[in-house]
């Protein structure tokens, strides 16, 4: 079973053929572990790009043409189809990043929020997995950006754990850890 970072896939009604739920079987160890492992993966792949993206368009000093191949299939998976983001002037970023821009936080926390959400399908150690792949998605893209990120991206990042706290904790799962 192969899941993806694909935000087209996404769709549970797309995938509901390839994905086992808890009414249907039940999974085997090494399949949990397995899909454990592969929602932490994307989970961390998604923050990472997320944060990077919007580090990017705050920053005066990034060159937009270099990093525009980087990322230009996750635009189009997200439903960017604006301007080239390499041909934008700084008040067409600052407006992409605005309060209800495609890269601002409330948009931006809601689709990574969502793809671990709809990932999980509702299991406790699948949400648990995609939480520590935010985080840790977080965290490497600080590495990569020499440090802090900037306030948007940590705005955002707390705004997705916000959403995936409250998911749980609405499947009545406790937010702490319970391993630890």
């Amino acid at each position: 079973m192969q899941i993806s970072s694909n935000i087209a896939s996404t769709n549970a009604a797309t995938n509901s053929n390839t994905v086992k739920t808890n009414f249907t079987e039940k999974l085997s160890k090494e399949e949990a572990s397995e899909i454990r492992a592969q929602i932490t993966e994307n989970a961390n792949a998604y923050a990472l790009k997320s944060a990077n993206i919007q580090g990017n368009l705050v920053s005066k000093e990034v060159d937009f043409a270099e990093a525009y191949q980087d990322f230009q299939s996750f635009l189009g998976d997200i439903g960017y189809a604006g301007k080239p983001i390499a041909e934008l002037s700084q008040e067409e970023a600052a407006a992409l990043v605005a309060d209800d821009g495609i890269f601002g936080i409330s948009q931006t926390s809601e689709r990574i929020a969502n793809f671990v959400i709809a990932g999980a399908g509702g299991d406790e150690d699948r949400l648990r997995a995609g939480r520590e792949g935010m985080l840790q998605g977080f965290k490497d893209a600080e590495r990569m950006w020499g440090g802090e990120l900037p306030e948007i991206s940590q705005k955002t990042m707390q705004a997705a754990l916000e959403m995936v706290d409250k998911e749980m904790h609405s499947l009545g799962y406790s937010i702490l850890n319970q391993e630890v």
